[in-house]
Formats: structure tokens, C-alpha cells, sequence
């Protein structure tokens, strides 16, 4: 099944959901744990009727959900075709079933809430590397491009974040090479960069605001925000 381009993604119109990273994201907020699992609960049946689940995580007044194909088709410009992790129509249209699901239990969404964690290194050779922080983060050496055209890890199980590479410059500084990325809602963007000034940080690099951007600690430590 084809990936579905973000633009289209947001023409959806989907208001419960948010697209991060590679997937789309949903919070529900529960009053109990009887409550989270009752949605659950519903979105398994009408999940098994089309073969396809969220990942699922109940946690203290919330549910959060996450679509995402596994085997989404990705073709570049010269029409090679490779098979990564992105939503597709099948994603689209449960997203919209669980919105409704959610609906008839009572439940509001909280969608300026959702957020996911993506770790970047800069490397001279990612093909080099990548086996090692596969098995490092993951056990499993078929981590290495799983989802992606490229060498980044990601756990089939989403026990921990991506792992993403990109080149090293040739002539810069020694210094900072992992860095952390945090996705949030487009609604949440502004109140994140805030706070973190508050906190003490320091914007060094919003050119490409507001989809990235760098914030630097006191020790000059760099993550971005992102939006997709």
C-alpha cells in the first residue's frame, strides 16, 4: 500500500490526530485505567475487522495511540521502489474509526499533547556504525534500515527511539554529535520553544522554523524541535 505525502495527511483532516515523524498520534484522556482499557477494547474490534492495530499505551489518564504501516511502498524519483514505515489510507481511515470509537465513549482528545523522541548522530560512514548501534540498541542487526531506505534503526518493537544518521561536516568543530529530536504538535511548537528559553536555553538556528528548531543548554548540548 502506498505512503500517503504529508500534505495529504494533513488535508484529512483528521483533528484527534497529529502526524510525527513517521506516524500519526493520538492521546485520549481516560478517567480510570477501566476506562483506557474499554477503548482499547473497542479499537481491537474494529481493528480486527480490517486487519490492521495501533500501537497502544495506556498510562495514568491517558491512552495513546500511534498508526503507522509497517510495509508502506516508497518510490523515489526515478521510481524505485522501497518499503518503509508511514501511514497509508488504511491508517487514515482506522484513525477515523477511533476518533468516532472515542466519541461514543465520552472521551476528549488531546492532540496538542502528543509528542516523539528521535535521536540523530553525525557520522563519517553510517553503514560502518549502524550494525553497532543496532545491536546496541536493539539486539538485532536487521534493526539497520528497518522502515527506512536509509541506515536508521528502529526497534520493530518500539522499545526505544530511532536512531537516524547524517554526515558529518569535514570541517567541523569537534564537538556534539548525538542530539536529540522532539516531535511535537504544530499547536504545542511555540509554548515548547518558550519554555525552554525560560529554562535557560537559546535558539541557534531557526532558519527552518517553524518545522526545525536548534535549541543549545548552557553547555552549548543541541536538540531540536520538530514539526512535521
Amino acid at each position: 500500500m502506498d505512503m500517503i505525502p504529508s500534505a495529504q495527511i494533513t488535508e484529512a483532516g483528521l483533528t484527534d490526530w497529529r502526524k510525527l515523524a513517521q506516524g500519526l498520534h493520538a492521546r485520549y484522556l481516560v478517567d480510570s485505567f477501566a476506562d483506557g482499557v474499554r477503548l482499547v477494547s473497542a479499537i481491537s474490534d474494529a481493528g480486527d475487522e480490517v486487519g490492521h492495530h495501533p500501537r497502544v499505551v495506556i498510562g495514568n489518564g491517558h491512552v495513546d495511540l500511534e498508526l503507522v504501516t509497517p510495509d508502506a511502498i516508497y518510490r523515489d524519483d526515478d521510481g524505485t521502489e522501497y518499503v518503509v514505515e508511514w501511514p497509508t489510507q488504511q491508517d487514515l481511515d482506522l484513525a477515523r474509526t477511533i476518533a468516532s470509537l472515542a466519541s461514543d465513549l465520552g472521551l476528549t482528545a488531546d492532540p496538542a499533547s502528543v509528542a516523539e523522541l528521535e535521536l540523530g548522530l553525525n557520522v563519517d560512514s553510517s553503514s560502518d556504525v549502524a550494525p553497532v548501534w543496532a545491536a546496541l540498541l536493539t539486539g538485532d542487526l536487521a534493526s539497520q534500515g528497518r522502515g527506512s531506505p536509509s541506515d536508521e534503526v528502529r526497534d520493530g518493537s518500539n522499545r526505544v527511539a530511532n536512531l537516524w544518521f547524517d554526515d558529518l561536516d569535514e570541517d567541523a568543530a569537534p564537538g556534539q554529535r548525538f542530539h536529540v529530536e522532539v516531535y511535537v504538535a504544530a499547536e504545542a511548537r511555540d509554548a515548547r520553544v518558550a519554555a525552554a528559553l525560560a529554562a535557560g536555553g537559546t535558539v541557534v538556528d531557526d532558519s527552518q522554523a517553524p518545522g526545525l528548531t536548534v535549541i543549545a543548554d548552557q553547555e552549548g548540548n543541541r536538540g531540536v524541535i520538530c514539526v512535521a
